[in-house]
């Protein structure tokens, strides 16, 4: 802020310097046009006077016309005799000034010197020419002191000096409350950025006004609350993932611990114990599988591979896959195609076909034996449409917005029996967004659910 203040200190000084040059050079110009003009019309008026020595003509004429100015006339010849001086100073006495010799060879002159005193005095000089042969015989030279000039070039002075520092006064409150307006801001701005960068993603911004501050700290606030909710996340999903290894780890070790401190043990029971060490091999490397699905589904190194799809093709082949599942709990799996013959669609077909794989193998784990789960197909605007449809339990409604995040389970006694590690959806919803599309529920407890799959249908094959 003190460097604004000199910046703005050094201008309006050279400023005022100027404008006080400029004034004085115009006063003074302005005065010594004035002076000439009378001495000119002094030259014209007495010049038949000085060729008589008519010294009162002489004096009646000067005292007429410099009457109510403090302008000093003298007349000399040529010899430089003072003829007349309206101060009766100099009259008989011999006058030597450059100026008046510069006039006495026919030339109009002038000079700015200093008195004794330190008065700025104004002088010109302008030769006395005969009317009839225009031969000089004289020369006129008035004297003006510039008390008056340089006393309002000094008051103009004074008063410019006073302005600026009044106005540098002013710069400097108006710099002082413009910096506290605008670093108050920024330094609780930088405040918050560090605590973020320790991670203490609870400390917000206070919101004031409605202007570009108030803008940005709003954003600084969703950054601080997204960035939060990211670490929680991150903070859940270790701790699941954590937790859904070390289940299967501590069946392992259950199982070896239990051969190892058998003595001589029976080979049934040997096939038994190592049938589940299978299992749980099976179920661990299940959940590392989809772990890395998923961090490369975060990560954007999973590039979608677009190829050209038969849709029908694809969710038969899923009907197919899963028909022995649901026979085994007498459930009724079926398809209602209501797009019939649809044109082949650009998508990636492993990706599609896991995403609706496991909502619709969710949906037979989770069912009653007896039930049903429909596949449906068909065409909504630009979209198409795969419904998912069961009546089996339904999701409670608070439920609905969690359903999709990692490790979440409505039942954790249900989902390790039937195997589940709780990412198959959230692996569907990241594979349809990958396509542009979205995933909707629509579900009521002991009604049954509904998955919705839109996905855009574009029939342009493009794997670029």
């Amino acid at each position: 802020m003190a460097t604004y203040i000199v910046v703005i200190m050094i201008t309006l000084v050279l400023m005022s310097i100027y404008i006080l040059g400029v004034l004085s050079d115009n006063l003074y110009e302005n005065e010594q046009i004035n002076l000439f003009a009378k001495a000119n019309m002094m030259s014209d008026t007495i010049t038949s006077y000085v060729s008589v020595d008519n010294i009162s003509a002489i004096e009646e004429y000067t005292n007429q016309l410099l009457m109510g100015t403090n302008i000093r006339g003298i007349v000399v010849n040529l010899t430089y005799n003072v003829l007349f001086d309206s101060n009766r100073e100099l009259t008989g006495k011999v006058l030597m000034r450059e100026i008046i010799q510069s006039a006495a060879i026919g030339e109009q002159a002038h000079s700015v010197i200093e008195d004794d005193l330190g008065i700025n005095m104004m002088t010109v000089a302008v030769p006395v020419r005969q009317k009839d042969n225009n031969d000089i015989i004289g020369v006129v030279y008035l004297v003006e002191a510039m008390t008056n000039i340089d006393q309002t070039i000094g008051y103009v002075k004074i008063n410019m000096y006073m302005v600026s520092a009044l106005i540098c006064i002013l710069v400097g409150f108006l710099s002082f409350g413009m910096s506290y307006i605008v670093t108050s801001p920024v330094d609780e701005f930088t405040s918050v950025a560090k605590e973020i960068s320790k991670g203490n993603f609870d400390k917000r911004v206070k919101v004031k006004g409605h202007n570009e501050f108030a803008n940005l700290a709003t954003t600084i606030n969703y950054m601080c609350s997204e960035l939060g909710n990211l670490e929680n996340n991150r903070r859940k999903f270790v701790s699941d993932a954590s937790h859904e290894l070390k289940t299967p780890l501590t069946t392992i070790k259950l199982i070896c611990d239990s051969v190892i401190s058998t003595d001589n043990p029976d080979p049934k029971m040997t096939h038994e114990f190592l049938r589940d060490l299978s299992e749980e091999v099976d179920r661990l490397t299940r959940i590392i599988e989809r772990l890395l699905t998923l961090t490369k589904l975060d990560s954007g190194k999973s590039v979608p591979k677009f190829e050209s799809v038969d849709i029908i093709t694809l969710l038969n082949s899923i009907v197919k896959k899963l028909s022995t599942n649901a026979k085994a709990k007498d459930i009724v799996l079926y398809t209602d195609f209501k797009l019939e013959n649809p044109a082949p669609i650009s998508l990636d077909y492993d990706k599609i076909w896991e995403a609706i794989y496991n909502i619709t193998d969710n949906a037979i784990k989770y069912n009653d034996e007896g039930g049903y789960v429909k596949i449906g197909l068909s065409k909504e605007g630009k979209n198409l449409l795969i419904q998912i449809e069961d009546n089996g339990h339904g999701i409670p409604k608070e439920e609905h917005e969690h359903i999709f995040d990692r490790f979440f389970r409505l039942d954790d006694s249900r989902a390790r029996e039937t195997g589940g590690t709780g990412l198959g959806l959230a692996i569907a919803k990241e594979a349809v967004i990958l396509h542009g599309g979205h995933i909707d529920v629509s579900s009521e407890v002991g009604m049954g659910s509904t998955f919705s799959i839109y996905l855009p249908y574009n029939t342009e094959f493009d794997n670029s």
